[in-house]
């Protein structure tokens, strides 16, 4: 497809995915949704791709939606019609792994579509923030459920409702990224990370990201049970009866997906 508002490639087996819209801070339209969904899409029907990275640019990874557009909405159409809040399960379920590389502002749906993603790796001059008190509504892309689980209830009540931002650092503390890197590595750090996952049984991680989704769902008792099903159901996939006879025979093993 022809892309207006993101840069798609791969690289390998990553597929990579820029929003490009710099003149706006990377502010989420829904063209902008529809065009990353599609995208998202089409490398989760490409079997040559095993991870994805979400990108931004220097100054952001996205500053949130675009208010522009939605300022005159009514409540109808924010509902029922397909502006992103509509689209945002798309990015939240997409089967392959996603990994996020978090420089300058991820804030408001910027900081929710970062969420929505696995693994995050943010640039130490990265913003975080949840703004949206400041316009009068509240986080609506997941902004009060993700972020409470993710930094907890005091911390999520502070950022939301006084609109504090945080940085990279206090953000690894929290436990919201997973590593902070130079700026002009963060991009790069990403495709590391997402390189690595691909290297390892599609089958394995498929079921251990739906494992661990389920961890924020679920108690513990059934979570655990869930978890035993997958292991289960695991042993009938040739790639672990493959990456245990690799193991044994000293080898890297070959995944290929089965």
């Amino acid at each position: 497809m022809d892309y207006e508002t993101i840069l798609v490639s791969k690289e390998g087996k990553v597929g990579i995915i820029t929003l490009n819209r710099p003149q706006a801070l990377n502010a989420l339209s829904t063209k902008m949704v529809h065009e990353l969904t599609a995208a998202l899409d089409e490398f989760g029907k490409d079997d040559e791709v095993r991870s994805v990275v979400v990108a931004g640019n220097d100054r952001a990874f996205s500053a949130g939606a675009d208010i522009k557009e939605m300022a005159d909405m009514t409540a109808v159409q924010m509902a029922m019609g397909e502006h992103f809040f509509a689209l945002w399960n798309k990015v939240g379920r997409f089967p392959k792994p996603l990994v996020g590389a978090i420089t300058g502002f991820a804030l408001g749906g910027g900081l929710e579509l970062a969420m929505s993603l696995d693994v995050l790796v943010a640039a130490d001059t990265a913003q975080l923030g949840q703004p949206e008190i400041n316009i009068g509504v509240i986080p609506g892309g997941g902004g009060t459920q993700r972020l409470t689980r993710a930094v907890g209830k005091s911390k999520a009540m502070e950022m939301i409702l006084s609109d504090k931002r945080i940085g990279a650092e206090e953000a690894k503390t929290l436990g919201l990224v997973s590593r902070v890197v130079p700026k002009e590595v963060c991009v790069d750090e990403a495709k590391k990370v997402a390189a690595e996952i691909a290297t390892k049984s599609p089958v394995a991680i498929k079921l251990a990201k739906m494992a661990i989704n389920k961890a924020f769902e679920m108690g513990l008792s059934d979570g655990l049970d869930f978890e035993r099903e997958l292991f289960y159901m695991l042993f009938a996939s040739e790639d672990a009866k493959e990456g245990m006879h690799a193991f044994m025979d000293k080898r890297k093993p070959e995944f290929r997906g089965r």
